[in-house]
């Protein structure tokens, strides 16, 4: 396959890449303007931070696949994607150790005043009395909002601090989900109301969506105890900023921040932000994820997802129906012969009948397969009787939704 690799990934990814026959491009420096010129004849894009719009998916004539090196999705135009076809795989959870760590480093440095304090050795100033003044974290609670992996391996490093870890009980929150959460130390509160009314810390692990921009607004920071800390090491705009700076001014309010609502689109370059330079703010450079185990998991994670796709069973696609579309399951036990499953869709194309979703294995000793075949309505009788009239159909059964 051609793959395009529009952000950096080790040397050695590159190597397993072209060892398994692939054709590799590395194009680090391309940006969400110049990626449409570039994309035309690659199977495969592979992206962190550059942004894949509608224009770009227009002109990548040939692309079947997109990895996110990462677990985010929220820079690729996901549906337009779905639209033609193209799947968009991330990387989920490898990099949730990294956040948590950097979580915690922040929280620690708000607490203990680390910055200011290191900026005012290097300037040559003692002032152990002003630094003194930390509350510490023992005993303290943290509400949780967002249990994913990052929040779930932030829970279980606060816990081990000694801090008390609460988070919204949420209806229909699968029973797996809700043991790992316990796991790590979590306990349950009713809403959000009480939880940040209730926390000496809150801390902001949702993943970038509409329904997330702007969700720490001045209502939530109002409901937050005066004095609270605030962490937020998912996205930026999940934050309204003006909103929070007015917080850190007339409530004591003070946060950790790895995230901002308009970092610069490279690496490196010029950062303008009153939320940054607010004297209330510990910040680093969205780094969140940027530890050598978390690149080299997330590494492994990516030529996991491409050689999933050359099998053709990706993995960690967000934007197939998590549920197809599904009336009733066609049953075909056939003999294994070529053209035995074109002419039974041949047979549901006539009667309209769109499928779904579709598996076909075959028997010990190739002498037969049985193919399950969602469909979108119940099959009528005579498109029964004639799948099972045709040449090395065995049985055809039908189970409906």
């Amino acid at each position: 396959m051609k793959v395009l690799l529009a952000d950096a990934l080790p040397d050695t990814a590159v190597e397993q890449l072209e060892a398994a026959g692939d054709e590799v491009t590395c194009l680090p420096d391309l940006t969400a303007e110049t990626l449409p010129d570039a994309i035309a004849g690659y199977e495969v894009l592979v992206v962190r931070s550059t942004i894949v719009t509608a224009t770009a998916l227009q002109a990548a004539n040939k692309l079947g696949l997109i990895v996110r090196a990462g677990a985010g999705t929220n820079t690729i135009d996901c549906d337009r994607a779905a639209e033609l076809g193209i799947f968009v795989c991330n990387v989920p959870g490898k990099n949730a150790l990294a956040v948590a760590e950097l979580t915690m480093g922040l929280l620690i440095a708000v607490d203990r005043h680390i910055s200011a304090a290191t900026a005012d050795l290097r300037a040559g100033t003692w002032n152990k009395k002003a630094y003194s003044n930390a509350d510490g974290l023992f005993g303290r609670r943290m509400g949780i909002i967002g249990l994913g992996d990052i929040g779930i391996a932030t829970a279980a490093r606060a816990s081990a601090f000694g801090i008390d870890v609460v988070a919204v009980a949420k209806p229909g929150r699968n029973h797996a989900a809700v043991a790992r959460a316990e796991a790590a130390g979590v306990r349950w509160l009713d809403d959000l109301d009480e939880l940040l009314a209730s926390c000496d810390i809150v801390s902001i692990h949702v993943p970038g969506a509409p329904d997330t921009k702007g969700l720490v607004n001045a209502d939530f920071l109002a409901t937050m105890k005066e004095g609270a800390i605030l962490l937020n090491t998912s996205r930026g705009d999940v934050v309204d900023e003006a909103a929070l700076i007015d917080a850190l001014n007339s409530r004591g309010i003070r946060a950790g921040l790895d995230v901002f609502a308009n970092e610069p689109d490279s690496g490196t370059g010029d950062f303008d932000s009153a939320l940054a330079k607010h004297p209330s703010v510990v910040a680093t450079h969205h780094v969140g994820a940027s530890t050598a185990q978390a690149q080299s998991a997330i590494t492994d994670g990516t030529l996991e997802a491409i050689d999933a796709y050359r099998a053709g069973s990706p993995i960690n696609c967000v934007n197939l129906n998590p549920v197809p579309t599904r009336a009733a399951t066609l049953t075909v036990r056939h003999h294994d012969r070529v053209g035995v499953l074109a002419n039974v869709l041949q047979a549901l194309r006539k009667e309209q009948l769109n499928v779904s979703n579709m598996q076909n294995r075959v028997f010990a000793g190739s002498k037969a397969a049985v193919a399950s075949i969602d469909v979108g309505h119940l099959p009528s009788q005579e498109l029964i009787d004639e799948v099972m009239s045709l040449d090395d159909v065995i049985y055809v059964s039908v189970t409906p939704a």
